[in-house]
């Protein structure tokens, strides 16, 4: 009799722990264990662009007042990073790539320094993480853990030397183009020159190993994703990319990469900009601009003719929305070639003008963690995706680096 009490209590209680563990509390509670670090935010970008690198004229605490006549609400804050349960975050510093090799240099540096302020201004929300164990320790502490990201290699001036100082200043990790092709790596939305890697820029990313700097290939054509791939000994990362499989723009992963990944260690940090999430939205955007071209030919003499048409146009043929789900369809497709190791989060908030329905700014996160675990992912995959695939993969590039330390540094120059 005693023992079938037993019995019958602990079936109970695994009965009413199955039914506690809905997609809802699964999701909180990876998240909870595991927070959000992300691979990429431009919020450094629009302290730029909106007010100057001022900081005195940016309330971090809340943006949710920044519309005006010619920008968009900015998609981040301090009280939006919380609910949106983020504990780390690599903030972009982006320059465009029209600019000059000195030009960029300067560019970027001001970008790194903003990053540095912003931290120093809310000591009690940010902290500047350099290693994967500051990632670790911010979580603890309930800081947001801000890392530094180098968007496009032209930024270091075709220099292993700037690339060293880029490090110091913080920089974590550098992608190698941005939508043009770079003096010595080719970008997957410009036409190539290398195909792949040039000479020196097979040496930048020996170089990047041999520091400890995540080597980013967002951006970048499959040639030079396969040339790095060859070439890194430490796990590169996709800042913010999606599987091209689902969505076929160049910025997005083939699978002969996908299938790569798992040998290495990287990570796909999944992008939500609905360009490269939706095919749908992808192929709107491409009848759009087919329409623009073919309405401007046709009343060249009337631009405001011309743009009253593409009104009357996008009335008749409303943009589809990109949805969360699309997004957990990239990733399921992730997992399916590279393996639940290989995935991450790289949001791409304030570098877009929009994001997927129920993800429209930072707070969303949770909403794509309770789809994902509608669809059968357990809380430790949940963890991985969230942050400890990233961490990790920083680690082990700190563990290449410290294993390269008798290795003298570059004395590298393009051309050379």
């Amino acid at each position: 009799m005693i023992k079938h009490s037993l019995t019958t209590i602990l079936a109970l209680c695994l009965a009413q722990t199955a039914l506690a563990a809905t997609p809802e509390q699964i999701a909180r509670a990876a998240l909870k264990a595991s927070p959000v670090v992300d691979g990429h935010n431009d919020v450094p970008e629009q302290i730029r662009g909106r007010f100057d690198n001022d900081l005195s004229k940016f309330n971090f605490n809340d943006t949710t007042g920044t519309a005006t006549a010619t920008d968009i609400m900015m998609h981040t804050d301090l009280a939006r990073l919380k609910k949106g349960m983020v504990g780390g975050q690599f903030w972009s510093v982006w320059v465009p790539a029209s600019m000059s090799d000195p030009e960029a240099v300067e560019s970027v540096t001001e970008q790194i320094d903003i990053v540095h302020r912003l931290i120093a201004a809310y000591p009690d929300r940010l902290a500047l993480a350099l290693t994967a164990s500051d990632i670790e320790a911010g979580f603890k502490s309930g800081k947001i853990a801000s890392l530094i990201g180098m968007e496009g290699g032209y930024s270091i001036g075709s220099s292993v030397g700037v690339l060293r100082q880029m490090y110091r200043a913080g920089a974590r990790y550098m992608t190698l183009t941005h939508s043009k092709t770079s003096n010595w790596a080719d970008s997957g939305t410009d036409a190539p020159k290398f195909d792949g890697l040039s000479p020196f820029g097979v040496e930048v990313v020996k170089e990047m190993n041999r520091i400890g700097m995540l080597v980013d290939l967002s951006h970048v054509s499959e040639a030079t994703m396969m040339d790095a791939l060859d070439v890194s000994k430490a796990p590169v990362i996709f800042s913010h990319s999606g599987a091209r499989a689902i969505n076929g723009h160049g910025r997005n992963v083939p699978d002969s990469v996908l299938a790569r990944l798992a040998k290495n260690g990287g990570v796909v940090m999944m992008v939500f900009l609905p360009d490269y999430v939706s095919e749908e939205v992808r192929q709107w955007a491409a009848r759009r601009a087919a329409e623009e071209t073919r309405l401007s030919r046709l009343t060249s003499f009337d631009p405001a003719t011309a743009k009253a048409q593409l009104a009357d146009w996008e009335k008749a043929n409303p943009k589809p929305k990109a949805t969360i789900a699309q997004v957990a369809d990239h990733i399921d497709h992730i997992r399916k070639v590279a393996g639940i190791d290989n995935i991450g989060l790289g949001g791409d908030y304030d570098g877009m003008d929009s994001a997927p329905a129920g993800m429209e700014d930072v707070s969303g996160y949770p909403a794509l963690f309770v789809e994902l675990a509608k669809r059968g992912y357990s809380q430790a995959d949940l963890e991985k995706i969230s942050s400890r695939n990233v961490i990790r993969a920083l680690r082990q590039a700190e563990q290449v680096a410290a294993s390269m330390k008798n290795v003298p540094p570059s004395e590298a120059r393009i051309g050379k």
